[in-house]
Parts: structure tokens; sequence; C-alpha cells
């Protein structure tokens, strides 16, 4: 698992292979040495931080963040990661929020839609016509 081709590590870390050469020019992957007349080869330790980076990304981090999580990663710098992740809570919680709310006022305009069959005029659209809820 340790000599693996740039395609062989893409497919392991279940990403492509422009994926890999994205995250080595933003600084999150190292690019390995290319031996004279060799080709590069990746192991073990980078499939697991590709996949890194993406499980952060889904979880809504920024590859800013993802690279500061990354130099933190030792384990000493714990409270500097909390913090990062607190920002990131607090943005998906104002998200949230957010969808609560658009959840609630697109409910209404369909149950006025349902309450008002044949009529010339759509509430729901009217609505949209006059206001955002």
């Amino acid at each position: 698992m340790d000599n693996l081709t740039i395609g062989a590590f893409a497919k392991s870390a279940g990403v492509n292979i422009e994926t890999i050469r994205f995250y080595q020019r933003k600084g999150l992957l190292v690019e390995p040495h290319r031996p004279y007349g060799g080709i590069r080869r990746y192991g073990e330790v980078d499939v697991a931080r590709v996949k890194f980076v993406k499980t952060a990304q889904r979880l809504g981090f920024s590859l800013d963040e993802v690279g500061q999580l990354l130099k933190l990663e030792d384990g000493t710098h714990c409270s500097e990661a909390a913090e990062i992740a607190g920002a990131r809570l607090a943005d998906v919680r104002a998200r949230l929020a957010d969808l609560v709310r658009m959840e609630a006022a697109l409910s209404q305009l369909v149950n006025e839609c349902d309450a008002h069959h044949g009529d010339v005029t759509c509430p729901l659209i009217a609505t949209l016509h006059c206001r955002v809820p």
C-alpha cells in the first residue's frame, strides 16, 4: 500500500487524479519526490490524509480551514482545533435556523395553494411577487 501510483492513490482515496494535484497545489498534500526517470509513489498515509480532507469538507470546513486543522493534527493544539470547529458549528447552526424559517414559509405557502383550488391567482406565486417571506 506504500507504493501507489497517482492513479491507484486517487482510486484508493475515492477521488480523481486532478483532486490529488489540486490538493498538492493548495498545500494540503505533499508531492513526493520523483526518482530520476521514475514516477512518484504514494502511501497509506497519503490516502488517509485525502480522506481526512474529504471528511472535513463534508462537515462544511473550507479548504483553508482544513489546512489549518492539518497543521494542528499533532494533538498538542486541541483548543485551537476546537476554536476552528466552533466557528464552523456556529455557521451550521445559523444555516439551520435559516432553513427552519424557509421550511415554515414554504410550508405555509404550499398549504395556502392547497386551500385555494380553482382560484385564478395562485397564493404562492402571488406572495412571491409581493414579498419575500
